[in-house]
């Protein structure tokens, strides 16, 4: 075990003790950290606790008698160590307390003024894993064969009902990033409305950069929060109301189900990752140009195609996934705050939704489908939180057009300023199907049926004129119309497919 003379010499003026007194090279079993008056319930014993000096901070309430008592509790329970941080509750030490810790023989440690409670935590599991007690976690033989064992779909909400049950109270799981794979759940039913709360707590205690338990109250009651890691990344924290004091055996099953949801959303992440990779290959083969192999793998890994017409996104800059969403969901929050001339209401959305994406350097590219055509504006959101990004859509296209398209936004890109979306356009809504039959005329070679089309609009269906206007043949200008009918399977004369043809002949 690590001792508290290990700890203090790692950490030195970011923990020292009260009085100049010498660290003893007592060991200890863990860093708790505490602003209940009486924490012992969650202790086992031979933990370093630390605490802002709440319990016994304040008027009369906090005088000698009720530090006698607070520290009386810590050296019945076996607390082998209180480290008091100031700044918070407390500029300075109270000399009740420090003589009262010395009469009892509790080393009093100090955490200086905007230290936080966090770098003490870290040392101790540096410390811990370098001597290799990472590898008790295997002590536990049958209860991680049962916990892998329970790695089921709703395997979160089941551990955390039975170990409610178990203990008689209530238990919550709280995933670290909220809108995530991962949902919220607690038992019994009538204590989700306590999850705010807990979130509150979690946000106040800045519990999600630590790796320590924590107690503290919500309404009179006693909570203890612990959180679930994924190596020493946080992937969410179990609360737990036990109404009565937990024992030994109770805060095993704690320990016990903490793993089970830590493999599970470790089981969560590697899956989403092997998909993840799976989808860039896709989108990396349609962005090099290679649509038909795309198709086939696609086909072959079962990675859903847009079945019509997409648009493309170059995002450009590092996106930040410090919450472990993922890259589409953290795009769709950048995104939504970049200034754009024509907002595009519809693109955090289908962010959100994207598989076929994939980041090259410091741009992510993002396949989405074809907006829908009744596109409203919306409010622009303010940059200022990401200054460092921008980001290019493009119009409407077929799957083989991307590289050409991807070429183009990266030009753009270069030329925007930080904090701004560049959208096609003058603010008009895009028509999926005239967009396909543009690049339908496109498509053939043997004559431009484009510039044919286009003349003979723009002469209202007047052989003569388009003809002169094309310096062919008019009988070469009707066998022409006739294969772009066909081409687009829609009648040139009729009025509503002339008006929108024209309309997105004018855009391309």
């Amino acid at each position: 075990m690590i001792s508290l003379a290990q700890l203090q010499h790692r950490l030195g003026a970011e923990l020292s003790p009260c009085g100049g007194a010498v660290v003893p090279r007592r060991q200890i079993s863990g860093v708790h950290i505490s602003e209940l008056e009486d924490p012992t319930p969650y202790l086992e014993g031979g933990e370093l606790l630390l605490t802002t000096g709440i319990p016994f901070a304040g008027g009369a309430s906090g005088g000698p008698a009720r530090i006698r008592s607070y520290v009386g509790r810590l050296v019945e329970r076996d607390v082998s160590a209180l480290g008091l941080g100031l700044g918070a509750g407390l500029d300075a030490v109270p000399a009740a307390l420090a003589d009262t810790c010395t009469n009892a023989g509790l080393p009093l440690l100090l955490v200086p003024a905007g230290v936080p409670f966090m770098n003490v935590s870290r040392a101790y599991w540096d410390l811990v894993s370098k001597a290799g007690q990472s590898d008790l976690v295997a002590s536990l033989g049958t209860q991680t064969a049962l916990a892998r064992a329970a790695l089921l779909p709703d395997a979160n909400a089941s551990v955390v009902k039975a170990l409610a049950q178990a203990l008689g109270g209530w238990a919550a799981y709280l995933p670290a990033a909220p809108g995530g794979t991962d949902a919220e759940t607690s038992w019994p039913s009538g204590t989700a409305g306590l999850i705010p709360q807990l979130q509150e707590q979690t946000a106040r205690l800045n519990l999600g950069a630590l790796h320590s338990a924590a107690t503290f109250q919500i309404h009179g009651s006693d909570v203890v929060e612990h959180p679930v890691l994924v190596g020493r990344r946080i992937a969410g924290f179990l609360a737990v109301g036990a109404g009565r004091k937990l024992g030994k055996a109770d805060r095993q099953i704690i320990q016990t189900v903490c793993m089970l949801l830590s493999l599970k959303a470790q089981q969560q992440q590697e899956a989403h990752a092997a998909g993840a990779a799976l989808d860039s290959a896709v989108a990396k083969l349609l962005l090099g140009g290679h649509p038909d192999a795309a198709r086939m793998l696609a086909r072959d890994l079962s990675v859903p195609l847009p079945d019509g017409p997409v648009r493309l996104l170059l995002l450009n800059g590092a996106v930040p996934d410090a919450s472990g969403r993922g890259l589409a969901e953290e795009a769709a929050d950048v995104v939504s705050r970049l200034r754009a001339e024509h907002p595009v209401p519809w693109l955090p959305t289908a962010l959100r939704g994207c598989r076929l994406r994939c980041a090259d350097g410091a741009v992510s590219a993002f396949i989405l489908d074809a907006a829908p055509s009744n596109e409203v504006p919306a409010e622009l959101h303010a940059a200022g939180e990401f200054p460092s990004h921008s980001a290019a859509l493009s119009r409407v296209l077929p799957l083989h057009r991307l590289p050409e398209a991807r070429d183009a936004l990266i030009e753009t890109l270069a030329s925007l300023q930080s904090g701004t979306l560049s959208v096609p356009g003058i603010g008009h809504a895009v028509d999926a199907q005239v967009e396909e039959w543009i690049e339908a005329l496109r498509g053939f070679r043997r004559a431009d049926l484009v510039a044919t089309v286009r003349s003979y609009l723009r002469h209202r269906g007047q052989w003569e004129a388009a003809a002169r206007d094309l310096a062919v043949h008019r009988n070469s200008l009707r066998h022409r119309i006739a294969t772009a009918a066909r081409i687009i399977g829609a009648d040139l004369d009729d009025p509503d497919v002339a008006a929108r043809l024209w309309l997105g002949l004018r855009r391309s």
